[in-house]
């Protein structure tokens, strides 16, 4: 008893650091406690890194491009049934009747699943879940208003272009609540969502980053003591290199260098999802969008001569959020400007030139990389230059008084309107695809440095703590002690 107060009274008094064992003791401890804190450093980095890629690449980031999904599904309904009026009973124009319909459909069941999907990802935000609901509502509401118009539409057997009042009006309704209403909700909700995407990136990411300097930190501390201890006892018992201790060294300074690059990697994978994957198919799946609403745009300018005008301009805005053009202080901000400019960058498109213009694609082309998504977009421009000519050359007939010539021209299967907007979206399509498969190649990286670094860094803390054990025990057996 009396042996183990003394014991005690000397650890407590600090009497243990004066002798050589105790010394080591001392050492010994503080290099377990160090290397501990390498390997807890290491395992937060990389459950920072797991929960970004987690989120990003297989929970919420697939969730958000469903929803934005549902922008897209809202406006390809609208316009189809556009499509459906203004040919009325000549079956010849356009995709058809009965194609148009199941498109309207499948663009109905897309809607409904995305919002389904919009829901979930809302979670317990009450203000998303009211939107999710108003959006559900409205849909509702949209489809009673379709319905009538289909109704009205077919008992009057009307030619292609001479719409009676009642069908349009009637249309007037479901076209506003979907441009008024469902529209902006849907986007605000892919809007939100993503943002609540890229503010989880942003802090793992950063996380991360921050982790590379922790580990640094602890790994230096730790090979600080492991040197120092080599030299002490190097000094105390004229030995030249302690084995174990050595061993303990590079072991500490191998899980430094590989932590600190796989940290840097799985920042660099988080990176390249979000960027060159993520935010690059959402702009996509809203370029679009907007591509078929604006496309949708001319039908309701053939169907509608009350609110010709209004569809004009709505064409031109929404041509000017796919691709922007400032025009000279001297030229009128009109379509007939926008053409010249608008034709004129698409095709002269260059992908060291990323200044050119503004808009969706014009987002697409700061941040595409040349090769093959420069290539790409590079065919999305071409495509896009022959959309607007195609719709210049549909007001033009509409101008001169050719109005059946317009409808001809813009909805005739012989007419190359539809099937140059076809290829365009085509384009859209591949240039979306190859950012999906960006994405899902750093997603792919990603998981494949993360496997195996659960256990890795605390067996290799066991490890350098045992080789620190090894490498001191035959100094304190000197001594008559273990």
């Amino acid at each position: 008893m009396e042996r183990q107060r003394g014991r005690l009274a000397t650890l407590v008094r600090g009497r243990w650091l004066k002798t050589v064992p105790g010394r080591i003791r001392g050492w010994t401890a503080l290099a377990v406690v160090t290397v501990a804190a390498l390997a807890l450093a290491l395992m937060l980095g990389l459950q920072n890194a797991r929960q970004g890629v987690q989120t990003i690449g297989h929970d919420a980031g697939p969730q958000v491009v469903a929803t934005g999904n549902l922008y897209f599904a809202l406006s390809d309904m609208d316009a189809q049934v556009a499509d459906i009026l203004l040919i009325g009973r000549d079956q010849t124009l356009g995709i058809g009747r009965t194609e148009s319909l199941r498109r309207y459909d499948q663009a109905r069941s897309d809607a409904s699943r995305a919002a389904i999907q919009a829901a979930q990802l809302a979670g317990k935000d009450t203000d998303r879940q009211r939107t999710v609901q108003e959006v559900i509502d409205g849909l509702g509401e949209y489809q009673r208003l379709v319905g009538q118009a289909l109704v009205l539409n077919d008992q009057s057997a009307h030619p292609a272009g001479e719409v009676p009042g009642p069908v349009v009006g009637t249309y007037r309704q479901a076209s506003d609540l979907m441009k008024l209403e469902l529209l902006p909700k849907a986007y605000n909700l892919t809007l939100d969502s993503g943002a609540t995407v890229r503010q989880s990136y942003q802090e793992k990411r950063t996380s991360v980053l921050a982790a590379r300097y922790w580990v640094l930190a602890a790994g230096g501390g730790a090979l600080l003591v492991l040197v120092f201890g080599q030299l002490a006892i190097t000094r105390e018992f004229r030995r030249l290199l302690n084995p174990g201790l050595v061993l303990a060294t590079v072991g500490t300074i191998l899980l430094v260098a590989v932590g600190v690059g796989v940290l840097n990697a799985q920042a660099g994978h988080l990176l390249r999802a979000k960027r060159d994957g993520f935010d690059s198919v959402l702009t996509m799946s809203r370029a679009r969008a907007i591509s078929h609403s604006a496309f949708a745009d001319e039908s309701r300018f053939l169907l509608d001569p009350g609110r010709a005008d209004t569809y004009e301009q709505n064409y031109l805005d929404k041509a000017s959020a796919i691709l922007y053009v400032e025009p000279p202080k001297d030229k009128p901000a009109n379509l007939a400007t926008y053409y010249a400019l608008a034709v004129k960058a698409a095709t002269t498109y260059r992908p060291d030139d990323r200044s050119a213009f503004l808009g969706l694609l014009g987002d697409e082309a700061r941040q595409v990389r040349e090769g093959k998504e420069s290539d790409a977009l590079a065919s999305v421009l071409r495509a896009y230059a022959t959309v607007l000519s195609n719709d210049q050359r549909m007001r033009a007939l509409v101008a001169s008084g050719d109005r059946r010539g317009a409808i001809d021209f813009r909805m005739g299967r012989g007419s190359s309107a539809i099937r140059d907007f076809d290829a365009y979206d085509a384009a859209l399509r591949s240039l979306a695809a190859t950012h999906s498969a960006a994405f899902d190649r750093a997603i792919h990286q990603a998981d494949g440095g993360l496997s195996g670094w659960k256990v890795v860094p605390p067996v290799a803390a066991v490890v350098i703590a045992a080789l620190v054990l090894v490498g001191v025990r035959p100094r304190l057996a000197e001594f008559g002690r273990i």
